[in-house]
């Protein structure tokens, strides 16, 4: 298996089946420190604060009177340190010079009230607000709609949640699903609702709602489970469109058999970028720019505007360039004569310039072009 596989994997094996029932891991949100992160935190600050007073303590033991030995050891010192903290106060130790009395008053009872504040903050932190936001978070989950869907987050699962997110998706609508929490916590990063289970299980897949999705983007790694959620997913949602990535040929057609719309040959494109690349050094680099949206162009493929029925693929209210036109099923050309009419329920794929293909979306400034 090469590397790439091993990455980009989202099979089911001994680790995945831990998910199986009602004890998967449900939808969640990214935080901004771990759950242990926060709490080594705050612990560790409370500890500080309590060693603090101990040392503040021991150094002016002479202030301080042990009402049952009269002798005021480190021990002694720790234990009052802790009644203090606490407010507890039983009265066997108990400062009696002004100077410890003023230490109390100026340095111990702000402690008190710091480490106080430390602990009525984790209490609200990990069993309040996470309650609230756990509870929050099921709502959410149970009013999914109109979201995408990414099942697997490899290297192409990651690189289409970035892209997404480039061409103006909300992150929040974006519900990523693999049973690595490594890179879970990526897609956590960048604001992405996550869940770690297996996605080949129908109950994971009703857990998000699936027949409520916009889109489902299915990269499992490996073409056998790709085709075995794609199965899955178009047995529980037979209308929502489901993209996959396959790569090897033969498995393209199983894969739409299976009910996927769009299949992702990765390799077959690598070979058209570097069959372009030989008849031509800017044919590979307009190609890749079609194909992201922080290129100078990109691919809009859109239904046709009441506005613009009757006219001809040239001329699209959006100023892009018109390149095709899907017609009851059918693919044509903006050279053939059933495009110089577009019909209601066209589909449309055009050109358009992105932000950084500036006034014409070919990299050149139309005030350059007029003064060559």
């Amino acid at each position: 298996m090469s590397s790439e596989k091993k990455v980009d994997r989202i099979a089911a094996s001994t680790r995945v089946r831990t998910y199986r029932g009602p004890s998967f891991q449900p939808l969640r949100r990214a935080l901004k420190l771990p759950v242990w992160g926060d709490l080594g935190i705050r612990l560790g600050a409370a500890l500080f604060l309590i060693f603090v007073v101990v040392l503040v303590h021991w150094w002016d033991r002479e202030g301080l009177v042990d009402n049952l030995d009269g002798e005021v050891s480190f021990l002694d010192v720790v234990y009052f340190t802790m009644i203090s903290i606490t407010t507890t106060g039983f009265g066997d130790i108990a400062p009696i010079s002004d100077r410890a009395r003023l230490v109390e008053a100026v340095i111990v009872t702000p402690i008190r009230f710091a480490v106080f504040f430390i602990f009525v903050g984790t209490a609200y932190n990990f069993l309040i607000k996470r309650s609230w936001e756990k509870w929050r978070m099921a709502r959410i989950q149970e009013q999914l709609s109109n979201h995408i869907v990414v099942l697997g987050y490899g290297i192409s699962g990651s690189e289409a949640v970035g892209e997404l997110i480039e061409r103006g998706t909300d992150p929040s609508c974006i519900v990523v699903i693999d049973p690595s929490e490594d890179r879970l916590h990526e897609a956590e990063a960048l604001g992405c609702n996550v869940m770690a289970a297996d996605a080949t299980r129908d109950q994971t897949l009703k857990a998000v709602r699936i027949r409520e999705a916009q889109n489902v983007l299915v990269s499992a790694g490996r073409d056998d489970t790709t085709i075995l959620i794609t199965l899955t997913v178009r047995a529980l949602a037979p209308h929502v469109p489901i993209s996959a990535v396959v790569r090897a040929d033969d498995n393209e057609s199983l894969a739409r058999q299976a009910g996927a719309n769009n299949v992702i040959n990765p390799v077959r494109f690598t070979g058209l970028l570097l069959a372009g690349s030989a008849k031509g050094e800017h044919i590979a680099d307009y190609l890749a720019d079609l194909a992201s949206v922080s290129g100078r162009v990109q691919l809009v493929e859109r239904e046709v505007t009441e506005e613009e029925c009757g006219k001809t693929i040239g001329e699209l209210t959006t100023g892009g360039r018109g390149l095709r036109v899907y017609r009851n099923g059918q693919a044509l050309g903006f050279w053939e004569e059933e495009c110089q009419s577009l019909l209601a329920g066209d589909i449309v794929v055009e050109i358009i310039p992105t932000p950084n293909g500036e006034t014409r979306g070919d990299g050149h400034d139309r005030d350059d072009l007029d003064n060559s």
